[in-house]
């Protein structure tokens, strides 16, 4: 008895002096979510956007001028024919513009923590590469994440990253002939 007695206090003493740290040990234990918040961690970002702008524009001016002269002239008795001068300008200018632009994203991209900032928040980058056929798609995306926003699964979405950049690139066959030819590209530059 004076032994389970001695183990139990030297595990008591134990505990006071080496506490856990919860935050540290929060990874391993099983009853929280893992979620990822620390350098290298992998987090998965859901990318939802959707955007939509327009412009539209229109400017209409006038301006009408007459000046007109009626003159009369008599040499002696007999009256001359009357002599008119007429002079009018006109100036108009009407022009309008408008510019539309519409955009959707979506997508799932892992990312990793790059680093850990001094408020707990997390700057995450990541990139997928995609290449089927020979048309190569890269889809980048960086941000700043706070640590509340993680999901129990996980993840975080898109609208919750601050300074949030995605980039989509694409290069191939298909990428290459929506350019114009160089011919065109010497013709514009000439006119």
């Amino acid at each position: 008895m004076k032994k389970l007695l001695s183990i139990g206090l030297a595990l008591f003493i134990t505990g006071i002096i080496f506490p856990q740290n919860m935050r540290e040990n929060a990874y391993y234990s099983l009853f929280s979510d893992q979620k990822a918040n620390k350098v290298g961690d992998a987090i998965t970002i859901i990318v939802s956007e959707a955007s939509q702008a327009s412009n539209d524009a229109e400017t209409s001016t006038s301006r009408k001028s007459d000046l007109g002269l009626d003159a009369t002239i008599a040499m002696g008795s007999t009256a001359a024919t009357p002599k008119a001068i007429s002079l009018g300008t006109t100036n108009s200018f009407s022009g309008s513009g408008s510019t539309k632009t519409t955009g959707m994203i979506n997508t799932k991209i892992s990312a990793t923590i790059d680093s850990v900032l001094q408020n707990g928040n997390l700057i995450v980058k990541g990139s997928r590469k995609i290449v089927i056929n020979g048309e190569e798609q890269i889809v980048t995306v960086k941000g700043i994440v706070r640590q509340s926003d993680i999901q129990a699964d996980n993840s975080v979405l898109s609208y919750n990253i601050s300074e949030a950049e995605f980039v989509f690139q694409g290069t191939g066959s298909i990428h290459d002939s929506q350019k114009p030819g160089w011919l065109t590209k010497f013709l514009h530059w000439i006119f």
